[in-house]
């Protein structure tokens, strides 16, 4: 394989988890980007409807019809404008920590670092492309002009990470 996509995350396997770190240089202010990750209005233009509750022990709960999945988790970390952590997974699911973090690198700019963990034997590629996707769209609605779900971003994503993971 070589056409691996320029925007890969850094993948590390620790013990029965695998970790992947996706980080991107945004030309938007810590606010702006804040507001787009968790104002439920704006939600929809690169997740899902739902809510988070911007505190430690609050839900976030997050509705993707299309699918039938729902995430119905609660919040492990917050630090407004800063640091959101919540569980990609629903009640009785394995934890799957996401983990924003935002730092402003300039007054119009910030730079964005996204952590998945996975537990074991589960295909961390393919939610890393997932996320891959959704970075994308972030980065669409940030822009003004919200975009669908870039399947072919994320087929290209899994077959990258899954040959970065053999």
């Amino acid at each position: 394989m070589t056409d691996l996509p320029d925007s890969l995350g850094a993948i590390q396997r620790l013990g029965d988890i695998t970790q992947v770190t996706l980080a991107r240089e945004l030309e938007h202010p810590a606010a702006a980007v804040w507001s787009l990750l968790t104002d439920p209005a704006r939600l929809p233009e690169w997740l899902a409807p739902g809510t988070i509750d911007l505190r430690e022990g609050g839900r976030a709960v997050l509705d993707f019809a299309d699918s039938g999945t729902v995430i119905d988790s609660l919040v492990s970390a917050c630090e407004p404008g800063a640091l959101l952590e919540y569980s990609w997974s629903g009640p009785g699911e394995p934890l799957r920590p996401v983990r924003w973090a935002l730092r402003p690198t300039g007054p119009d700019a910030c730079h964005l670092t996204l952590t998945l963990s996975s537990p074991a034997g589960e295909d961390a590629g393919r939610s890393a492309a997932g996320w891959e996707a959704h970075l994308e769209m972030f980065a669409a609605a940030l822009e003004g002009v919200p975009i669908r779900f870039p399947f072919e971003r994320f087929k290209a994503a899994r077959e990258a990470y899954r040959y970065l993971m053999a």
